[in-house]
C-alpha cells in the first residue's frame, strides 16, 4: 500500500467529524491499513490511532460543546449508539459526541482486532458495544464449580 498510514488516519477523522465517512466505512479503511484501533478521549479532544508495531499518531478533534457529565448514563450512552448505528435522520458525529459527553462519557477505545468499543466515564464506569454481527465470548458457568484443595485431590 502506498497510502501513508498516518493520511488514513487523518482521513477518518475528517469524515467523520464532516459526515462524509459512515463508522463503518471509517473501520473498513482503518482495517484494510493495518490499524489495531483508535482512542477518542473527549476531554483533551484527541483521537489516538495506533498501529501494532507500537506507533500511534495522535490528532486534534473538534471539541465537544460541554465538558463531560460527572456521572456516566449507560441507558442515554446506549440509546445514542442505537441513533448512530441506525443513522437516524439528521444524525451527526457532532451530535453523537455531543449526546455521549452529556451522558458521562469521557471517551472510548475501538479495538479494531476485539471487533469492539469500550466507552467509559470520567471515575471508570464502562459500557462495551460489540461491532454489529459480533458476539462476545461464552461466559464462563461457574455456578457448578467445585472447589478442590490439593489435600484433598491426593486422597
Amino acid at each position: 500500500m502506498t497510502t501513508n498510514w498516518k493520511d488514513l488516519a487523518r482521513a477518518t477523522l475528517e469524515g467523520s467529524e464532516s459526515g462524509a465517512m459512515t463508522f463503518p466505512q471509517s473501520l473498513r479503511i482503518l482495517v484494510d491499513g493495518g490499524f489495531d484501533g483508535y482512542a477518542v478521549d473527549f476531554r483533551r479532544s484527541t483521537r489516538t490511532y495506533y498501529m501494532p508495531n507500537g506507533k500511534a499518531i495522535e490528532l486534534e478533534m473538534e471539541p465537544t460543546p460541554a465538558a463531560v457529565a460527572d456521572s456516566f448514563d449507560a441507558p442515554v450512552l446506549r440509546e445514542a449508539l442505537r441513533e448512530a448505528q441506525a443513522l437516524v435522520p439528521g444524525y451527526t458525529y457532532q451530535g453523537f459526541c455531543a449526546k455521549v459527553t452529556a451522558a458521562g462519557c469521557a471517551g472510548y477505545v475501538v479495538s479494531l482486532r476485539g471487533r469492539r468499543v469500550l466507552y467509559y466515564g470520567r471515575t471508570g464506569e464502562t459500557h462495551t458495544e460489540y461491532f454489529p454481527g459480533t458476539q462476545p465470548m461464552a461466559k464462563l458457568d461457574t455456578t457448578d464449580v467445585r472447589c478442590v484443595s490439593s489435600a484433598s485431590a491426593r486422597s
